[in-house]
């Protein structure tokens, strides 16, 4: 069964949550969802403004659905609306979510942009460039595991655990386009397997 929260947000916790999207904004290098281990401590841990089933499922169907991942954060911010009460609420987390993380991280990556475009030779460009690549790999990393922790066990979901580890190489090691294994992973799903 779905849980739902009944929160009484003010002033100053809309504000803060603004606050906080804006400061997730800017670590936000490799997307929006490599802040979402901390937008997990946030929302579901310590304000309590979120299910763990709601958190998931936010980045779940944002993820699912076609269009851009950075869905879940107004996802996130409806679900924090609606647990407030109402729809109108559900509106102002989505906006106050979606300009929090948009803004500075646009900013910031139109002006990065331009300049690593006009210093592009510049030996520290290149090194910055090249040492980002670990960093986000690790943030994503940590996504997966709390994605995957929230909701599965080794011992009850070996299974998925498994396709899981096979894919891996294939995704690396392979030119098999990446929906083609969705697509298989779906009908493996859809028929019980795992």
């Amino acid at each position: 069964m779905n849980e739902t929260l009944h929160l009484s947000l003010h002033t100053t916790d809309w504000l803060n949550l603004f606050l906080h999207y804006l400061s997730l904004s800017l670590l936000s290098l490799g997307g929006a969802l490599v802040t979402a281990p901390e937008m997990h401590r946030y929302l579901v841990a310590e304000q309590n403004w979120l299910t763990e089933p709601q958190f998931s499922a936010s980045i779940s169907i944002a993820q699912a659905a076609p269009g851009p991942n950075i869905l879940f954060v107004a996802l996130m911010g409806w679900n924090i609306g609606l647990n407030a009460g109402s729809m109108t609420a559900g509106l102002l987390g989505m906006l106050i979510t979606m300009t929090g993380i948009m803004i500075p991280s646009s900013l910031f990556t139109y002006t990065a942009t331009r300049w690593v475009h006009h210093n592009r030779e510049l030996r520290s460009v290149r090194a910055f460039k090249q040492g980002m690549g670990p960093i986000v790999v690790g943030l994503m990393l940590a996504t997966g595991w709390i994605l995957a922790s929230t909701h599965s066990t080794l011992s009850k979901d070996w299974p998925l655990w498994l396709l899981t580890t096979a894919i891996i190489p294939v995704v690396l090691k392979t030119k098999i386009h990446i929906l083609w294994l969705l697509l298989i992973g779906a009908a493996l799903g859809w028929f019980g397997l795992v």
